[in-house]
């Protein structure tokens, strides 16, 4: 039987077209993913992301575990709510998961992991603290739910919708959070606009969602999400990383911190990898739509599309693609599409930021 988040009648009610995502039932659009798409890059929307489970590690060796666990370095969490985008490796180099970091106070710390990834990466942490012998309490916080609000209008949405809220997050830099009480409201996203996500208590979360819709946020289901996240830039776990690859080529390198002698879990086969791929990004230059799995034709060898859609803010097909080392930027390929050969080309990423295109200087 499929998982269902806290705000699953809601989201029925609300005539959601819901699909299984990691063996959880959640919605992929409220009618029309084109609509809610725009709605995001130009006013506000909101995501329900309570199928992400929040783990907390609390204890007195909590940061030097982390040192260990996480292949970026929390010892760069230096003021309470600051946060980091990391990856966690397994011994190969490979993604176990990508995730965030929170550090919340002196032996206190959050992460917040991807659904379909969950009781791995939990098993995971308790294997590596039991191994380690160092003092931390994991702690899975399956009674918080999770709500994305994204959009150039999305803070003051919120700020409207929860006033009491403005005093401690007005002042909140990118990638820090506020925590009170249960409830922690942070400046990070996965669509590339400004915004909070909210973890709070599960009981609560359906008030909130709520008073969202009266200040005017629109509900914004999954495809919108992913069409958004990967015009930002950012990787999908089990698309365009998994255990098999490395940060390296996956576009994350700057996601490794190798700059101490700090001994994290995959440093070693980091160390000496000589990475034969890269991801890079692709734009088509004909009819069609890039998918994941279609092969891609270059002028040094084949490699595949990871990640694929037609982007809505511009109008043409993107996607990731992970391909040899020596394929350039703004180089000419082909991707086989339906037994078709597409010319596209390579580009960098992300593709838009705050509704605007980043790539036509590479098209032109």
């Amino acid at each position: 039987m499929l998982k269902r988040t806290p705000l699953f009648e809601l989201h029925r009610k609300c005539n959601a077209k819901l699909v299984d995502f990691s063996g959880w039932e959640m919605p992929l659009h409220y009618g029309s993913q084109l609509e809610e798409h725009h709605i995001v890059r130009r006013d506000a929307g909101m995501f329900d992301v309570s199928h992400m489970l929040v783990i907390d590690l609390l204890g007195a060796d909590a940061k030097e575990f982390l040192l260990r666990l996480l292949a970026n370095s929390v010892a760069r969490l230096v003021r309470p709510g600051k946060a980091l985008y990391t990856c966690m490796l397994n011994f190969r180099g490979g993604i176990i998961d990508d995730l965030i970091a929170y550090y919340i106070t002196e032996g206190v710390y959050r992460l917040v992991v991807n659904a379909g990834t969950a009781e791995k990466d939990l098993e995971w942490i308790s294997c590596q603290r039991d191994e380690s012998r160092l003092k931390v309490d994991v702690i899975a916080r399956r009674d918080l739910a999770m709500i994305a609000v994204q959009g150039p209008n999305a803070r003051e949405r919120f700020w409207q919708a929860n006033p009491a809220a403005r005093k401690d997050s007005e002042n909140l830099g990118r990638f820090s959070a506020a925590v009170a009480a249960d409830w922690m409201i942070a400046r990070t996203g996965y669509t590339g606009e400004d915004g909070f996500e909210i973890c709070l208590p599960e009981g609560q979360a359906e008030q909130l969602w709520q008073a969202l819709l009266v200040a005017g946020v629109k509900s914004v289901g999954l495809g919108a999400r992913d069409t958004l996240r990967l015009e930002a830039g950012m990787n999908l776990y089990g698309q365009d990383m998994d255990e098999s690859v490395t940060p390296i080529e996956s576009g994350l390198q700057w996601t490794v911190d190798l700059g101490d002698s700090r001994d994290f879990v995959g440093r070693e086969a980091i160390s000496v990898l000589q990475p034969t791929r890269k991801l890079v990004g692709l734009v088509l230059r004909e009819r069609g739509v890039l998918r994941a799995h279609q092969k891609v034709n270059t002028a040094h060898g084949t490699g595949e599309v990871t990640s694929g859609t037609f982007s809505p803010t511009l109008g043409l097909s993107i996607a990731f693609a992970r391909l040899p080392v020596a394929v350039g930027l703004g180089e000419d390929v082909s991707v086989e599409v339906r037994g078709r050969h597409v010319a596209a080309k390579t580009v960098k990423y992300p593709f838009v930021r705050h509704g605007h295109s980043l790539i036509d200087d590479q098209l032109a």
